[in-house]
């Protein structure tokens, strides 16, 4: 689609209400790293951009951030209400506050969209992957997210997918195209890091010579089996496990008796800024063994480290990775992954082939700036005027 526009509003800036999300500066998943990433290059650009922040979610509460305007807003931080009812109150502040472009992440927000409609606004809609098949979810929250599904097919003006695969689900399933615009990545080639952290001696790790996971610990991340896989293989190497997660207790329990139960697993929970950077640089491969279909940003994001990168065979998993990476069976996931790292620990050099391979694809297809261009023409094309 091209959303080019010769108007006179094609070249005044923007007010561009971003929400949905946890809120910026990036400490939590993908979305929110998309909104940091996003916005800042957004306002860098001239134009003027609101992030909403949940306030239990951060411990301080600074109005701006790097050029971008942060509205912190109070929420029910429960597992089922802490996303629609902050949603419902950043869409309420800003209706009323003189945006142009209104962006809505998470399937569940969808009904949003109707109050944004009853004052003539249009909204983009940022479904992610399917919502409602994560594991997280049951009984009526799972009935809520497929019927919301359908409400954003319905009702959102624009429908953003982040893969080819969510794009098909809505064409098939709902009869609606979508918009195919992915998640990005900062590739950052070997010689150009400089990171301020003691991460790997705080953890007792050697560069080059542990597994690394990244991702929220929960059900539908598979930390459980990448566990096991790991102690099947028989890897000499360590294994990291970075990431943490509210309202399953339960999972995360199952997860750290395993963990302990090996010798050599070491669960770190959060790390961010200059931690995480440093751990995700120096390991010898990442694995990402989750089950939802969907581009995963942290995928992305190692690969822009420069990572071998080794995948559940998902679709979207595989539309990202194309040859710069390994994948293992979703219908035989431990044995198959127990494999993929018996054969990774025995071969260097495909470590480093796939490391290149990798770095090349995220600056070729996935960069953040020619992201930061597509949504930058789609918000023109939306503004009153255009």
């Amino acid at each position: 689609m091209n959303y080019t526009t010769d108007t006179p509003a094609a070249h005044r800036p923007l007010r561009i209400a971003l929400m949905g999300s946890r809120g910026i500066p990036a400490t939590y998943s993908g979305f929110e790293t998309f909104y940091e990433q996003l916005a800042v290059r957004l306002a860098a650009r001239g134009h003027a951009v609101t992030v909403y922040n949940r306030r239990h979610h951060f411990k301080t509460h600074a109005p701006e951030y790097k050029g971008v305007r942060i509205v912190t807003l109070p929420s029910i931080p429960s597992k089922h209400l802490d996303t629609l009812t902050h949603s419902f109150l950043s869409m309420l502040h800003a209706l009323w506050s003189g945006n142009d472009v209104f962006y809505l992440v998470i399937v569940g927000n969808s009904p949003l969209v109707w109050l944004a409609h009853l004052l003539g606004k249009k909204v983009i809609l940022n479904v992610d992957g399917a919502d409602f098949a994560r594991d997280k979810w049951t009984g009526f929250a799972k009935r809520y997210l497929q019927w919301t599904e359908r409400i954003a097919a319905r009702s959102a003006d624009v429908v953003i997918a982040d893969s080819t695969v969510i794009e098909r689900r809505y064409r098939e399933l709902f009869g609606r195209d979508t918009l195919y615009i992915p998640y990005g990545a900062n590739p950052q080639p070997r010689g150009e890091r400089h990171y301020d952290s003691d991460v790997l001696a705080r953890f007792g790790l050697t560069s080059g010579d542990y597994i690394l996971f990244v991702s929220r610990m929960t059900p539908e991340n598979r930390a459980h089996v990448l566990i096991e896989a790991h102690r099947r293989s028989g890897s000499r190497r360590k294994l990291v496990l970075v990431g943490d997660a509210p309202y399953v207790d339960d999972y995360k329990r199952e997860v750290q008796a395993a963990c302990a139960a090996s010798d050599n697993c070491i669960m770190t929970g959060y790390l961010f800024g200059d931690d995480y950077r440093q751990i995700s640089s120096h390991c010898s491969y990442y694995v990402l063994p989750a089950g939802i279909d969907g581009t995963r940003p942290v995928l992305l994001d190692q690969m822009a480290f420069g990572n071998c990168v080794v995948v559940r065979d998902t679709p979207a998993n595989m539309e990202v990775i194309g040859d710069a990476g390994l994948s293992f069976s979703d219908a035989d996931d431990v044995d198959s992954l127990a494999a993929v790292i018996r054969r990774l620990d025995a071969d260097q050099t495909e470590v480093e082939t796939m490391r290149g391979r990798a770095l090349a694809r995220v600056a070729e297809l996935y960069s953040w700036d020619r992201i930061t261009d597509q949504y930058e023409a789609l918000f023109r094309s939306m503004q009153p005027g255009a």
